[in-house]
């Protein structure tokens, strides 16, 4: 039987608990990357160990058994699985990010369906999607891609605009288009296969059909509604995005750390081709290792010393303000983007070491050129902070 994990011991804090759980899961990790690849899927054994470890409870809340970890200790965590895949971190991530809304359901339904169900996971991802009201729930149709983590799910949400029985968009009193999160079991939904990627491939980021299904009103909820959410811990007054972005720039800093590693390797045994010395002892090599140590290093440091500020801030004032959010979009970004830079730079050095599949830095490379294509990665998010900087009126739509 799955258990969730043992609450972390005296005086170890929650986030070096879960470390250790990651650090025992890795060895499996390692020996299914194989079968990740090839599958885009993660087997079975993988899912039983993230399970028992509570890796997929990191930002529940502890009345369900969960982490509620802050969103620098969430990082660091998902920043540690990723240095062993890419997509297992990803799946992670995306499954924690989506376990936020238990803050926001009315407590029983959350509790049958977090408390009750050890194993449960929710995915989703955007989409065309639409729901009717109706006596005890909604009608709900919904066309869905980019889903991660779909295939290890429970449950799948979608948000849905609310619509008339014409299927026109019903307003609400002030006339503004509402949408709603409705959550199905998988079971209830007709999956597609469509992930054929370049990278990430595990994650089976696939997508999903909904037919006229009934949604009860207890399996629905309005995403970061302030007024809804029952549970007063500070991270939930982060909104979910805020939590993705923490999570997905800790992936990209790992991803990039173990190319560091692999490459500071792979210089002190390798001579070049007519060469006489390791690149361990080339002058332009030691130059680039140190730039893109520094590159990643000094990201790491700016994003996790803004995420504690703000959650301290935060936690001090009872709100998470839009000066905190614009903070944290861009120390993620910056991160996102640096980590690339470092990944790259080290690539180029390596030579053709890199090129073979059988090497340790392929897969790592393709992993971290998606992750900067996906909407954490978004240079454009620059420019929004930017803007509000030089006080314009501030752009919330990718807080």
């Amino acid at each position: 039987m799955v258990s969730i994990a043992a609450a972390a011991q005296p005086g170890i804090s929650d986030r070096e608990h879960y470390l250790e759980k990651v650090r025992e899961v890795g060895p499996i990790i390692t020996e299914s990357l194989t079968e990740i690849e090839q599958n885009r899927r993660l087997p079975p054994k993988l899912l039983d160990a993230m399970h028992n470890a509570g890796l997929f409870r990191l930002l529940l809340p502890k009345e369900f058994g969960g982490g509620q970890l802050k969103p620098s200790d969430f990082s660091r965590v998902i920043e540690e699985v990723a240095r062993y895949d890419a997509s297992v971190a990803w799946v992670t991530c995306q499954g924690n990010g989506c376990s936020q809304v238990a803050a926001f359901m009315n407590p029983a339904d959350a509790r049958r369906m977090w408390n009750d169900d050890k194993r449960a996971v929710l995915a989703w991802g955007p989409g065309q999607s639409t729901a009717q009201k109706v006596d005890g729930g909604f009608i709900v149709n919904a066309h869905t891609r980019f889903a991660s983590g779909c295939r290890h799910a429970s449950w799948l949400g979608t948000h849905a605009t609310l619509v008339d029985g014409k299927g026109e968009p019903a307003p609400d009193a002030d006339g503004n288009k509402q949408v709603r999160t409705m959550l199905m079991p998988k079971a209830d939904v007709e999956m597609e296969d469509i992930w054929n990627v370049m990278g990430l491939r595990g994650t089976a980021s696939d997508g999903y059909i909904v037919k006229d299904l009934f949604v009860p009103e207890g399996n629905t909820l309005i995403r970061d509604h302030a007024p809804n959410r029952w549970h007063d811990g500070t991270m939930y007054k982060f909104q979910q995005t805020n939590m993705y972005a923490s999570g997905f720039s800790g992936l990209a800093m790992g991803v990039a750390s173990q190319i560091l590693d692999e490459f500071h390797k792979l210089a002190l045994k390798k001579t070049p081709q007519r060469q006489q010395s390791t690149l361990a002892l080339n002058p332009v090599v030691q130059y680039e290792y140190a730039q893109a140590r520094i590159w990643l290093d000094a990201a790491r440091c700016f994003q996790r010393s803004e995420l504690d500020d703000m959650f301290d801030e935060a936690e001090a004032t009872g709100e998470v303000t839009i000066d905190h959010r614009m903070r944290l979009r861009i120390a993620t970004t910056h991160a996102i983007h640096e980590a690339k830079k470092a990944a790259d730079m080290m690539y180029e050095a390596a030579g053709a070491s890199v090129i073979f599949n059988s090497a340790p830095f392929e897969r790592r490379f393709r992993d971290i050129h998606t992750v900067t294509q996906q909407t954490q990665g978004r240079k454009a998010h620059y420019q929004i902070v930017g803007s509000y900087w030089f006080g314009n009126e501030p752009d919330l739509s990718s807080l």
